[in-house]
């Protein structure tokens, strides 16, 4: 006989959600649910994190790229985290963010937007203490300030 099935990550999050009831999914549950759902990618399970609903601690939701807005907002969430000490893991979400930017900007359709994605990521990461004003001026530039 068959072992039996095991439940899809999202059934499983579900499940160690209503078990769990964080208050917010720290760094201390992210370690935990990547440990209880393995194998499981940590950009899947951050996206069914965040579709879940629950509130993410900004190193657990990382980067959002959905609009130029979502990014500045991700971008200078990261650089307080940056400034509270975590170098390491806020450099690391920017530069995971950063990569799959450069996956997407391989679609026609999404280049423009991506590459400049791309260059505020890039900006963030060569002097992120000057990001803020680069990005008004960058915001500026564009016509969007």
């Amino acid at each position: 006989m068959p072992p039996p099935s095991r439940p899809g990550r999202r059934a499983e999050l579900e499940l160690w959600l209503n078990r769990v009831k964080p208050e917010v999914v720290g760094e201390a549950e992210w370690t935990a649910l990547l440990k209880d759902l393995a194998p499981v990618s940590e950009s899947y399970l951050r996206k069914l994190l965040r579709e879940s609903g629950v509130p993410l601690a900004p190193l657990v939701e990382g980067v959002r790229q959905d609009s130029l807005d979502r990014l500045e907002t991700s971008l200078l969430t990261m650089l307080d985290e940056y400034e509270a000490g975590k170098q390491t893991p806020s450099r690391q979400a920017v530069i995971t963010a950063k990569d799959h930017a450069r996956l997407a900007a391989r679609k026609p359709e999404k280049r423009a937007e991506k590459d400049e994605m791309i260059l505020w990521m890039i900006t963030w990461l060569e002097n992120p203490p000057l990001f803020r004003d680069w990005l008004r001026l960058r915001k500026k530039a564009l016509g969007h300030a």
